[in-house]
């Protein structure tokens, strides 16, 4: 009989994105521990994947198996729900990101979008599923995530000439007179307008965009451009990362969303979005596709994104998710998405305090984060069996059914599980 809870190696990814080692990656933090994993200080090290990707799959520590086929050979420990519905394969990937540089700008497709694009390119869309994904901040963390309200784009406009240069006055003075008042505009409306302004801007020729953002960045320089500090520094940074890219722009399109460690946002299929800087746990459904149009060096498939998007807007307030409390647990949050992949557990205790799970009808993946208190860890036991947890980013299996309990031995304790149960 197989356990039902067992420890995974995981792999860490090198992009370039990523945090250098010596700039404290909780990637390579995370990593270090593993089983033939060398340390370079000057590498980046961007994510660490737990799971069942064929990119990067996850391993029992014990037997060097492949998790894949270990679930494959052992259905029940993805429960007989989750099988039907979900096959025999985990439908969710969990990640550690630690991110020095931004990623691009980018939407994921929802079912059917994904289903046309792997059918018209297959190569650059390798299947056919959705991609929802979930942040939660494990350090503080920034991010583009959807679009701000136009009337704030609208001001931008006014005060930004290079950002009205790139989307030609014809696009800007119409959106300006159609929001820049706080008169209420339809929700139709709104999207008309984020729609033609977003896809001027992302359709612009590359000379004239950096030409335009070299003369904001040498603005910002001299006299600050009228920008607040963050828009002043973000506009240096990205500039510094992607010169003369025209995400830059993007600064005056899309919230800037700040997370304390703790906080999450749901990043839904169909709207646009960017991870800026910081560290975060990020979980989502398993699939490959990203449809790109700035701040990369990937291809980049303009006509795609800007047809995809809803054009939906609000502050950055409402894109952060409000957790609950998971069933009987007591030191436990919930960060349940609507969707049917995935859900996430933030357990946090204090020194001498438990968390018992309640079993959970899926497949569950732990990864412990913080361990305090003089080496002592924490204490995982089960059903059948326990284990000592002695360093942070020690990953476990759980199994469908099993109830778990976590002890913390010596001082505070953090971990995450993602799972999944189905009805």
């Amino acid at each position: 009989m197989s356990s039902t809870v067992f420890e995974l190696v995981c792999g860490a990814q090198s992009y370039d994105w990523g945090k250098l080692g010596k700039d404290g990656s909780k990637v390579s933090h995370f990593a270090q521990g593993l089983p033939n994993f060398s340390y370079d200080g000057d590498k980046p090290y961007a994510e660490l994947w737990m799971g069942t990707h064929p990119s990067c799959p996850s391993t029992l520590l014990s037997s060097g198996d492949d998790l894949k086929e270990h679930l494959k050979a052992h259905p029940e420990l993805l429960g007989d729900k989750v099988v039907r519905k979900f096959g025999d394969d985990l439908p969710f990937l969990f990640k550690v990101l630690a991110i020095r540089k931004a990623l691009s700008i980018q939407a994921h497709p929802d079912k059917k979008l994904a289903q046309r694009l792997h059918d018209e390119k297959p190569d650059v869309y390798k299947d056919p599923n959705h991609k929802p994904e979930m942040a939660v901040a494990l350090t503080d963390f920034s991010g583009f995530c959807g679009f701000r309200p136009p009337t704030q784009i609208a001001a931008f406009l006014d005060l930004v000439p290079e950002f009205t240069a790139v989307v030609g006055s014809s696009v800007a003075d119409s959106f300006k007179t159609k929001f820049s008042s706080a008169a209420a505009a339809s929700e139709d409306d709104k999207k008309a307008g984020l729609k033609d302004l977003f896809s001027a801007l992302m359709r612009a020729e590359d000379k004239p965009v950096k030409e335009q953002v070299e003369k904001l960045v040498a603005r910002v320089a001299s006299d600050g451009a009228g920008l607040d500090r963050e828009e002043r520094e973000l506009v240096q940074t990205l500039n510094g990362d992607f010169p003369g890219d025209v995400g830059v722009f993007c600064t005056f399109v899309l919230n800037i969303v700040r997370l304390k460690p703790g906080e999450a946002v749901f990043l839904k299929a169909n709207e646009p979005h960017a991870y800026l800087d910081g560290d975060i746990m990020e979980c989502m459904a398993t699939s490959d596709n990203v449809v790109r149009a700035g701040l990369t060096p990937k291809l980049r498939d303009v006509p795609t994104l800007t047809s995809m998007l809803t054009y939906t807007s609000s502050p950055p307030s409402e894109q952060i998710m409000t957790p609950v409390g998971f069933r009987s647990t007591r030191h436990t949050t919930l960060y349940d998405p609507p969707i049917d992949e995935f859900s996430v557990l933030l357990t946090d205790l204090k020194a001498g305090e438990t968390e018992t799970y309640d079993s959970i009808e899926g497949p569950s993946i732990l990864i412990f984060t913080q361990l305090e208190g003089e080496g002592q860890g924490a204490r995982l036991s089960w059903s059948n069996g326990d284990e000592k947890v002695s360093r942070e980013g020690q990953v476990f299996f759980v199994g469908a059914g099993e109830e778990v309990t976590v002890e913390a031995k010596g001082g505070r304790v953090v971990a995450y599980r993602a799972f999944v149960e189905a009805q």
